[in-house]
């Protein structure tokens, strides 16, 4: 006797353990919602083709954020809208992995549309799964891109106006203007026959990723009782009745016979490459030598200070300099939307071993050119680091007595050498010559690279130097520990 057994695929968790409702063996969405039935086909496609341990799903803000809750796969969650571009992210660093972009209309057709189109027109090897239900429908049921006209919402109470609002966006056909996506395709879930060409979409769609075919997008027409006020059933005729009128179903791109699969080719440059590719062969091909001492060896530095100040200028100057002795260095800005006077850090590794990241919340050094940089992250400076700060213009010393401390009139020895903005080179300098990090000549021969006005370069120069010898003292003299 055959017997047939349906379970659950292993796609799917046995137990849904990150649903914080207490029923961890069902899923939550509304009666009626078109969420599970998408996720049905994707989950037997996964399974089916064995890839589940090998796929990413990436569900940016919406109901779409809850597929994480129920599959057993690699699970990201992409600010609003961004989805494509961190699937991008994801698909480039590792190739041979499935990404699934899983989207609602609110999210991949207003404040996602950039990153969609840009992502479908670059061709990217990803699966993109739309679900197009003509509504905001996670945070209050507004209007959507796709809201059709006459349809009332919360934020279109009479009705969507083609005249105030315009019209619902078609976003298979805006995509099919563009050369490089090999599958497009409109489906819905309306009843059992278009479930049946939906659920074959989905694989299609999946299997031309792992051919590497190239960019596929499903739209599922879904349903939305709750923000629609619709009972299920009606829900469904709504989709048949109004929806496909406005949306109709069907292939409107399909290339994937044509399309030979990619190659994945990694590139490993050669040192010799990079260097290249960093003009480093301009300074006689070879590297400077290292001098860090094991007092402040790998150092982990915040520089921080007002937007103008040139704080970014201070760590750009670092890991050039570093780059030039052959460390392995990042810099990474932080800064506010003003121009100047807003505020500015960076972080910066100059270190012999591989960064991890370059983010430094923990500095082994922190330079503070103002008041509110030291206040905010002295307490964050490793016990046994170093605080550097500029004493023209913060007048209150650092708390700490776990660190070391050189205050340096790095404003006033500018303005001596008649430029208050070289402040930054004054403190880069002396940064140098306290820590023995870097060697004074390296920072030298930066400064053409880092300096874009060659008449600067000189007075530029001239404070480097000062700092050095300000810092060197004070290195020889040993600075107190507040």
């Amino acid at each position: 006797m055959i017997k047939t057994e349906w379970t659950k695929s292993k796609a799917f968790y046995d137990e849904y353990f990150r649903n914080p409702n207490p029923d961890k063996k069902s899923t939550h969405y509304c009666p009626g919602c078109g969420h599970g039935n998408v996720h049905k086909f994707m989950a037997e496609a996964l399974e089916d083709f064995g890839v589940i341990d090998q796929s990413i799903i990436i569900s940016p803000v919406g109901c779409s954020v809850f597929a994480y809750y129920y599959f057993d796969t690699g699970n990201i969650q992409a600010a609003h809208g961004r989805a494509a571009a961190v699937a991008t992210g994801i698909k480039r660093a590792h190739p041979h992995s499935i990404v699934i972009s899983y989207q609602g209309d609110g999210d991949l057709a207003a404040i996602g549309t950039a990153e969609l189109i840009h992502t479908a027109n670059r061709g990217e090897n990803i699966t993109v799964i739309f679900i197009n239900n003509a509504i905001y429908g996670m945070t209050g049921g507004q209007m959507a891109p796709t809201t059709l006209l006459g349809q009332k919402t919360t934020t279109s109470p009479r009705g969507r106006d083609a005249a105030n609002e315009g019209s619902p966006i078609r976003v298979c056909e805006l995509l099919n203007t563009l050369d490089a996506p090999v599958y497009l395709e409109r489906v819905s879930i309306h009843d059992v026959k278009s479930r049946a060409k939906a659920r074959m979409a989905v694989r299609k769609a999946i299997k031309n990723q792992i051919d590497g075919k190239g960019y596929s997008m499903v739209e599922v027409l879904s349903p939305c009782p709750s923000g629609w006020k619709m009972d299920p059933v009606d829900s469904l005729k709504w989709i048949e009745e109004e929806m496909m009128k406005v949306f109709p179903l069907g292939v409107l791109r399909d290339r994937s016979n044509e399309i030979q699969p990619r190659k994945i080719e990694k590139h490993y440059p050669t040192r010799e490459e990079i260097k290249e590719q960093l003009g480093l062969n301009e300074l006689k091909d070879k590297l400077y030598p290292q001098t860090q001492q094991q007092q402040y060896k790998n150092p982990a530095i915040k520089a921080a200070g007002f937007g103008g100040q040139g704080i970014l200028l201070l760590g750009i100057g670092l890991a050039q300099a570093g780059m030039m002795e052959g460390y392995n260095v990042s810099w990474i800005p932080s800064y506010g939307p003003e121009m100047r006077g807003g505020t500015a850090n960076c972080h910066v590794h100059i270190s012999d071993k591989i960064v991890g990241s370059p983010v430094v919340s923990y500095p082994s050094i922190l330079v503070a050119m103002n008041r509110p940089s030291l206040e905010k992250f002295e307490k964050d400076v490793i016990p046994g680091g170093v605080i550097i700060y500029d004493s023209s213009l913060i007048d209150v010393k650092p708390s700490r007595n776990d660190v070391e401390i050189m205050e340096i009139p790095a404003t006033k020895m500018a303005d001596e050498l008649g430029n208050t903005r070289i402040a930054n080179m004054v403190i880069l300098g002396a940064l140098v010559g306290y820590t023995a990090i870097l060697n004074k000549n390296t920072l030298i021969d930066t400064l053409p690279y880092i300096i874009t006005r060659q008449r600067l370069i000189e007075i530029n120069k001239k404070a480097v130097e000062n700092g050095f010898d300000f810092g060197a003292n004070k290195a020889l003299k040993g600075c107190p520990q507040n």
